[in-house]
């Protein structure tokens, strides 16, 4: 098992605190630091800074929105960054919802999936650099046809380091996260369940290769109060059942419906909408919270701790600010 850490809130002004996380995680022996993406800072930007002050941990998106860049500017964003770090990025990707991609970035949502297809395969022919690259897809065409009538194919410039950045999926539904292990290197999903994961995603479990990572974000929160930590879980839960998505689509909802909680995920997005929000996060399942993350005291993490090694994933992605609390999972693992 490996482990990886999302770097949270930056702190104040100068990233000095995502220096200090991304090197005492280095030291402790985590493989990979991840930085997200919504609507605030982009990703590239403090990966970059992380990666210029540490030597050997590896920095990855989780997760870049496809809709922010085209596949090229992507591609290159994520070969300079390759490049600049000696090959250590890993690019997660995926195409967030509706209210963000047509909201905030002006670009179209629908077919999701069949978008994520073409974008991976133009991305795949730029890092390749087997020649000029030229597509002709539902969603995206190179060079774009119309204009000027001057588009003509290119061919990435510079030399990347690697023949073949690691291209991890986002998703959390069983179709999106099918096309992970079907044309990506690995999956970071959100809300995971190791109880659950092999029944929800039979299908995606059945065709990934074995190389294939699965690197699932879990909260950790040391705590001799249960109740207490679990409140904390309910809080991020509540807001992305409730506020991340529409009354009418909501794929964070549809998740945790899959999962086996649809009356209870109805009855937190009703009171989050009426403006009861802090009924809302109460009503969050606990039963839920406690199967997606790791909280309580250490005895009672070391032990549920058993069902995370015996499923597929591969990379726990702690989600922690308390250096103490990554120490003590990497003394657990690593």
């Amino acid at each position: 098992m490996k482990l990886g850490m999302g770097i949270g809130p930056f702190g104040p002004p100068g990233g000095a605190r995502l220096v200090q996380m991304a090197q005492e995680a280095e030291s402790l022996g985590y493989d990979t630091i991840w930085a997200p993406e919504i609507y605030g800072a982009d990703c590239f930007t403090p990966l970059t800074w992380i990666a210029a002050h540490t030597e050997r941990i590896n920095v990855g998106s989780s997760i870049m929105q496809i809709s922010a860049r085209t596949p090229a500017s992507a591609a290159m964003h994520a070969v300079s960054l390759d490049y600049l770090s000696n090959g250590r990025l890993i690019l997660g990707i995926g195409v967030s919802g509706p209210q963000v991609v047509e909201g905030w970035y002006g670009q179209p949502y629908p077919k999701p999936l069949a978008r994520t297809r073409e974008w991976i395969a133009i991305f795949r022919q730029i890092v390749s650099r087997e020649g000029p690259v030229s597509f002709d897809g539902n969603h995206y065409k190179l060079p774009m046809p119309g204009g000027t009538g001057l588009g003509k194919p290119l061919k990435l410039i510079l030399h990347p380091v690697r023949e073949r950045i690691p291209v991890y999926l986002g998703a959390e539904g069983p179709k999106n996260v099918a096309l992970g292990a079907e044309l990506c290197d690995g999956w970071i999903p959100m809300f995971l369940s190791p109880y659950r994961m092999m029944d929800m995603y039979a299908d995606a479990m059945r065709i990934k290769n074995s190389d294939f990572e699965i690197a699932a974000a879990v909260p950790v929160i040391v705590d001799d109060d249960v109740d207490r930590a679990l409140g904390q879980i309910k809080q991020n839960v509540g807001f992305y059942v409730g506020a991340m998505g529409a009354k009418s689509f909501n794929v964070h909802k549809d998740h945790i419906t899959r999962m086996g909680f649809g009356e209870e995920a109805d009855h937190v997005q009703k009171l989050f909408m009426a403006g009861r929000r802090d009924e809302a996060m109460a009503a969050v399942p606990s039963e839920l919270c406690d199967e997606i993350s790791l909280v309580g005291p250490r005895e009672r993490i070391r032990e549920r701790l058993q069902a995370w090694k015996e499923s597929p994933v591969t990379m726990i992605n702690v989600g922690t600010g308390n250096p103490q609390t990554l120490r003590f999972m990497a003394e657990e693992l690593l």
